[in-house]
């Protein structure tokens, strides 16, 4: 197994994000300015599961989006070398060409592949897949920015 770059540790202090929403596990590899793979560890206990779908559980398409958009924030975040505060958050502003291939169930390992297309004033914006055992699950491009508050 790929020795992580950044592990649950790091992610928390990266993303502002709690339980029961951090939807990133570790960070396998990070380029700046360039590309992340992330990993998400699907669970039955995930708090989502007894109610999508009790007897067939699915991952929800619009969670598999937000896990690659916090998979984005952390390779932004990386790349400005800053870290969110009180005063300094990171938005999803837009997702466009979404597709979802395959079902995302409890086992499944899914990997987060996020690439900067390009940066503009202040607009990142994002090629990213998410992956289960080499195979597209979800697809999209995605829109985020930095904003103070």
């Amino acid at each position: 197994m790929t020795t992580p770059v950044m592990d649950i540790k790091g992610i928390l202090e990266q993303l502002p994000h709690r339980y029961p929403f951090v939807l990133v596990d570790r960070v396998l590899e990070i380029e700046p300015n360039v590309r992340i793979l992330a990993q998400k560890n699907v669970s039955y206990n995930e708090p989502y599961f007894p109610g999508h779908f009790p007897i067939h559980p699915v991952m929800p398409g619009v969670l598999i989006m937000e896990a690659l958009a916090q998979a984005a924030g952390l390779l932004s975040f990386n790349s400005m070398e800053v870290k969110p505060s009180d005063n300094f958050v990171y938005y999803f502003v837009g997702i466009d060409n979404a597709r979802f291939k395959r079902p995302v169930v409890p086992g499944d390992i899914l990997m987060l592949d996020v690439r900067v297309n390009r940066v503009s004033r202040g607009i990142w914006k994002f090629n990213a897949q998410a992956l289960v055992d080499g195979k597209v699950a979800a697809e999209g491009d995605l829109m985020c920015t930095a904003r103070e508050v």
